[in-house]
């Protein structure tokens, strides 16, 4: 009785490991961002997921795919700008699986296809650019590579959501031409700033000139505001200019005028009143 008992629970505790392997094999519980690929005997049977998912064991197979986005950081590439200078660039790329049955099965490893993908493209795109437009627009370069990326991913099942450019090194010498080159610029536009100060101080110089022409007694008060403001300064030395114009009306009241100066007229050589005849001189004759 002992060795039928034994007998008993042994073949009860096979077939008890038995049905869990089974169990274990057929009841999958997938998260909410996974979702089950099942294949029926090599096919392609269903997308199922999230919860539990029976699968069949020896006739059915599940790949599990990730549906959150994948932060992938593209390694650097070096590039040639379209004004030949070398710079390294890395950048990174933000992308999720949108058709699990795609990604499994038009692609193997869709992690490593969407990453050389991206290399490519980035030393593609930013290779047709100078390296002022790496510099000022990386917002655009972000989204032609992004446009790039998400067309020929589309086949995959992955949406491309954003693309970024992290850093562009460059050489030393490269660095130092453009510093040069930004002080260049600086220097510019303060000459540029500085010209059109003097432009705008002689305009409003020219029309305060003509506004004092309308009145001339506006000019004198001028005269006289100036020669407070140079009164007020600690110095010995008064210079008051006085226009001739003033004095012109003081000798017109005097009854003097003032005379022009005329140039003298260059002397001329006294010519004879009147020149005796001469006798004509006669050759002799040979």
């Amino acid at each position: 009785m002992f060795f039928i008992d034994f007998d008993l629970n042994f073949g009860l505790l096979i077939l008890l490991i038995l049905v869990v392997i089974i169990l274990v094999n057929t009841l999958k519980i997938l998260r909410e961002y996974q979702r089950g690929v099942i294949f029926t005997l090599g096919r392609f049977t269903a997308v199922k997921g999230p919860g539990l998912v029976i699968v069949i064991p020896g006739l059915q197979q599940m790949v599990r795919v990730d549906l959150r986005v994948v932060t992938m950081d593209v390694p650097s590439q070096d590039v040639i700008s379209r004004d030949n200078v070398s710079v390294s660039v890395n950048a990174v790329i933000y992308f999720r699986v949108v058709a699990p049955e795609k990604a499994i099965i038009q692609v193997e490893r869709y992690l490593d296809a969407t990453s050389q993908l991206a290399q490519t493209t980035l030393r593609a795109v930013l290779g047709k650019h100078d390296l002022d437009d790496m510099l000022s627009e990386r917002e655009k370069l972000n989204h032609d590579i992004q446009a790039i990326l998400d067309q020929q991913t589309d086949g995959w099942g992955i949406k491309v959501t954003n693309v970024e450019i992290k850093h562009i090194d460059l050489n030393e010498s490269m660095i130092r031409a453009i510093a040069r080159q930004a002080e260049a610029e600086r220097e510019r536009r303060a000459k540029v700033i500085h010209a059109e100060g003097e432009k705008q101080a002689a305009q409003a110089l020219m029309e305060a000139a003509q506004k004092l022409a309308e009145q001339p007694s506006a000019m004198q008060l001028r005269y006289l505001q100036t020669l407070t403001q140079v009164a007020g300064d600690k110095t010995s030395t008064l210079v008051f200019p006085v226009p001739v114009d003033m004095l012109a009306g003081f000798f017109e009241k005097s009854g003097k005028g003032i005379a022009p100066i005329v140039p003298p007229s260059p002397v001329q050589p006294a010519q004879p009143e009147h020149q005796p005849d001469l006798p004509r001189r006669i050759d002799p004759v040979a």
